[in-house]
């Protein structure tokens, strides 16, 4: 083999070997979640659980908006828990979330304690 043809064929296995590692990488799965508090007031303490974690905000404005990304970890409903401006404890139950489940989520917090889920998300594979 040529000096030149053996540079061919470097280059063509380097190549080769940079997209079979790009085609074959670990995909990380995650959900875009975006809270609106269309409650009326402000809220205090919010906390969202799902399957192995959770996460939260100390404050949410009267129509402002809370935006984290996630990973699902296992399986399991999601939960919401908040302070109301009338000092009281609010408590909803979410939708149930998967592993590998992937995409957005919105969550519209609602007068009354209630809440509106939009999810956006892919079946887990």
């Amino acid at each position: 083999m040529t000096r030149t043809a053996a540079a061919r064929h470097a280059i063509f296995v380097a190549f080769l070997s940079a997209t079979l590692l790009a085609a074959t990488a670990c995909h990380s799965y995650h959900v875009d979640t975006t809270i609106e508090n269309r409650t009326g007031a402000d809220i205090q303490l919010l906390e969202v659980d799902y399957p192995s974690a959770s996460f939260g905000v100390d404050r949410i404005a009267s129509g402002g908006v809370y935006d984290y990304r996630f990973q699902i970890r296992g399986s399991g409903p999601l939960k919401i828990a908040y302070t109301g401006a009338d000092d009281k404890q609010v408590q909803i139950d979410g939708p149930t979330l998967v592993e590998r489940q992937q995409g957005q989520l919105k969550i519209v917090l609602l007068p009354t304690g209630k809440a509106q889920f939009v999810p956006q998300l892919t079946p887990a594979s």
